[in-house]
């Protein structure tokens, strides 16, 4: 039987097939270990998403990482992290680094950052990771789009 909300559902997580200019090889960066995006939610699955949101493991490193290089998007944004300890949620199991405006923040709990459309944001990267974590980019565009 099909139903009218046949396609809404994303169970094959399809890697991003999105030029990341701010990340990467374009950018001149080295990739932090295992971080191959996969698209949640967005076009490649849902073509009438309005949304565009990532799904990325990020695993251990000991060392600093830049991984993502300044940039704007004329879009809102989030971007969420998250760590695998049930019993200690708020503990995120790494320390990363992100500018906003210039101003720089120090993360290593589990949350959220709310980037306007405009606003510039980054560099992000890590200072190290002891334990995986997640790594969500949510847009409020149907496409990943980056002016840097």
């Amino acid at each position: 039987m099909t139903s009218h909300f046949d396609g809404l559902l994303n169970d094959t997580l399809p890697l991003l097939q999105v030029d990341f200019t701010a990340e990467g090889a374009l950018a001149d960066l080295e990739n932090p270990p295992n971080t191959g995006g996969f698209e949640l939610v967005g076009t490649l699955v849902q073509p009438g998403s309005k949304i565009h949101m990532t799904h990325v493991w990020i695993t251990p490193f000991d060392r600093h990482l830049h991984w993502v290089s300044e940039h704007v998007h004329d879009y809102d944004e989030v971007l969420i992290w998250t760590g695998n300890d049930p019993d200690n949620p708020q503990d995120l199991g790494a320390e990363l680094y992100i500018d906003i405006e210039g101003e720089r923040r120090i993360i290593n709990k589990s949350g959220s950052i709310y980037i306007p459309a405009g606003v510039r944001h980054c560099p992000l990267g890590f200072h190290y990771v002891k334990r995986p974590f997640l790594f969500h980019a949510l847009s409020l565009d149907p496409t990943y789009k980056a002016k840097v």
